[in-house]
């Protein structure tokens, strides 16, 4: 009787609890996710082999080290693959991601696995690992330190715009967009650029087991292809995840079938999982954001694919 005298009403009730059915159950298997992981559901067949992912540009260290530790601990692990899909990214994050591989193989085997990209700060936390594997096309390398941004000048004195600064030194605004940069700041920040860039070499020759001066020949900024990598002895093997997987049980002493194991991801709420899935989306069709850091490590606009 109600549907007969309301039929618009009844309608949008009825999608109403539709709808609200829908988000509640993506709601718990969101959560179930965040509290442990879909992986985590049913037996696992043979060794296990924790995976955790390094994805995108490298802002934030936090959810990787997290991961890291928990399969360190974890005695039901037996070896670790770091699988790799990003340019490079802040110089900080990269460099606590690469100390916290390095100390997890003091405890158990870590190899690197690199997806379609593992450049500049990507490389850099695959450098800590005890073995790197990638594609045959994979890119690689841009081993290097850049700071960049954009002098609005000019354009500010056609628009009649003035910028007013008061500094406590000389240096204090340094690399500021509204003027040209002084010599002795382009000294200074050049140097700054050089020390980052040794401690980038020093590690990668340290993980590598290779001379400093012959990782200096290959890190003037360059990307090379897993193959040219392998060659150079910035890579060992050629191969996909699942043979990265494998090799890490074998290097654990395995000799029967591993499984991969995937790290937990944070909890996110069901807000900001449709966010992230909007930006993912625009990024996918060229809406992509960069990141707005002074010094980081990544390839430069050139070596864009």
């Amino acid at each position: 009787m109600f549907s007969r005298r309301h039929p618009y009403l009844f309608a949008f009730l009825t999608f109403s609890g539709i709808v609200g059915t829908c988000l509640v159950a993506l709601a718990l298997v969101l959560s179930l996710a965040g509290a442990g992981g879909l992986a985590d559901l049913g037996p696992l067949a043979g060794a296990k082999v924790g995976v955790v992912e390094v994805g995108g540009v490298i802002t934030d260290s936090r959810e990787v080290i997290q991961q890291l530790k928990d399969f360190r601990g974890d005695d039901s692990i037996r070896a670790i693959v770091l699988r790799i899909n990003s340019p490079g990214g802040v110089v900080g994050p990269a460099q606590e991601i690469h100390r916290e591989v390095v100390k997890t193989t003091a405890q158990k085997k870590v190899v690197a696995s690199m997806g379609a990209v593992a450049a500049s700060g990507g490389y850099y936390v695959a450098a800590g690992a005890d073995g790197i594997m990638a594609s045959p096309g994979t890119i690689t390398g841009s081993i290097g330190v850049i700071m960049e941004y954009t002098n609005f000048e000019e354009l500010l004195k056609k628009i009649g715009l003035v910028p007013v600064v008061v500094k406590s030194g000389g240096l204090k605004d340094m690399g500021s967009p509204v003027r040209e940069m002084t010599a002795e700041e382009r000294a200074v920040l050049q140097a700054f650029v050089a020390e980052l860039h040794a401690q980038f070499v020093a590690a990668i020759a340290e993980g590598r087991g290779l001379e400093t001066a012959a990782v200096e020949r290959l890190a003037d900024g360059r990307i090379y292809t897993g193959e040219t990598a392998r060659s150079l002895g910035l890579v060992d093997r050629i191969g996909n995840l699942e043979d990265a997987v494998e090799w890490a049980g074998r290097l654990a002493g395995e000799t029967g079938p591993v499984t991969a194991v995937y790290g937990r991801q944070r909890r996110l709420s069901l807000l900001k999982t449709l966010t992230e899935s909007i930006v993912s989306t625009l990024a996918q069709r060229g809406f992509q954001p960069e990141v707005s850091a002074g010094y980081i490590y990544r390839p430069g606009p050139a070596a864009n694919p």
